[in-house]
C-alpha cells in the first residue's frame, strides 16, 4: 500500500520553453534505462529474491515512479509553450503528429517503450548485478543531459534525480554483499 502525496518528491523548474532537451529528457521517460523500466523492473524482480532484500527492491521501485512524475513534468514544462514549428525543429514533429503534447512512452529517438527493457533472470545475484547496472547507465545519461543543459534551473533537478541514481546503485551493491555472505555461511538443519 502506497501513500501519494500531491508534490513532487523534488521541485521541477524551468528557465524557459526547450522542446530540443524535452525531446533528450523522453530517453529517461520511456527509454530502455529510463525511470518507467527501472519501476518495473524492480517491482517484478523482487518476487524473486530474497526477503533478505525484497523491501529494497520495492522501495526503488517506489521511488522510480516518483522519478518518472518529475521527468513527466519536465517534458510538459519544456513544451507546453512549445509551436508546432519548434516542436518540428526540435525533431518532435512526429511526436506532435501523434501525440500532440501528450506524454508517450518511448525513447529520444522515438522508439515506442518495449516490455524487452525489464530484465529478470530469477537469479538474485545476476538481477542485482542487472539493476547496478541500469542504475549506472541512468546516472551517466542524466550527465550527459545535463551537459546538453543550458538550464540552470532543470540542472538542479536532473542533479537531484543524477546523485538519487548513485544512492540506488550502492543500495543494490549492499543487497548483493549480504546476498553473497548469505549464500557462504553453513546452514544448519
Amino acid at each position: 500500500m502506497w501513500y501519494y502525496e500531491k508534490k513532487l518528491q523534488y521541485p521541477v523548474k524551468v528557465s524557459t520553453c526547450n522542446p530540443m532537451l524535452a525531446k533528450y529528457l523522453i530517453e529517461q521517460y520511456g527509454g530502455a534505462d529510463g525511470e518507467l523500466a527501472a519501476a518495473l523492473r524492480y517491482m517484478n524482480q523482487r518476487y524473486t529474491l530474497p526477503d533478505k532484500v525484497v523491501g529494497l527492491l520495492t522501495d526503488i521501485a517506489t521511488e522510480e515512479l516518483s522519478h518518472l512524475e518529475m521527468i513527466a513534468t519536465m517534458i510538459y514544462k519544456l513544451t507546453k509553450d512549445a509551436t508546432p514549428e519548434q516542436l518540428k525543429a526540435a525533431g518532435l514533429g512526429d511526436h506532435y503528429v501523434n501525440h500532440d503534447k501528450a506524454l508517450f512512452y518511448q525513447n529520444a529517438s522515438g522508439v515506442p517503450f518495449t516490455a524487452s527493457y525489464i530484465q529478470a533472470k530469477g537469479d538474485p545475484i545476476a538481477d542485482l548485478y542487472e539493476d547496478i547496472a541500469a542504475e549506472e547507465k541512468a546516472r551517466a545519461t542524466y550527465q550527459w543531459i545535463i551537459d546538453m543543459s543550458d538550464d540552470p534551473d532543470l540542472n538542479d533537478s536532473l542533479k537531484f534525480l543524477r546523485e538519487r541514481e548513485i544512492v540506488h546503485s550502492l543500495r543494490f551493491r549492499e543487497a548483493v554483499e549480504i546476498l553473497k555472505e548469505d549464500r557462504n555461511t553453513k546452514k544448519f538443519f
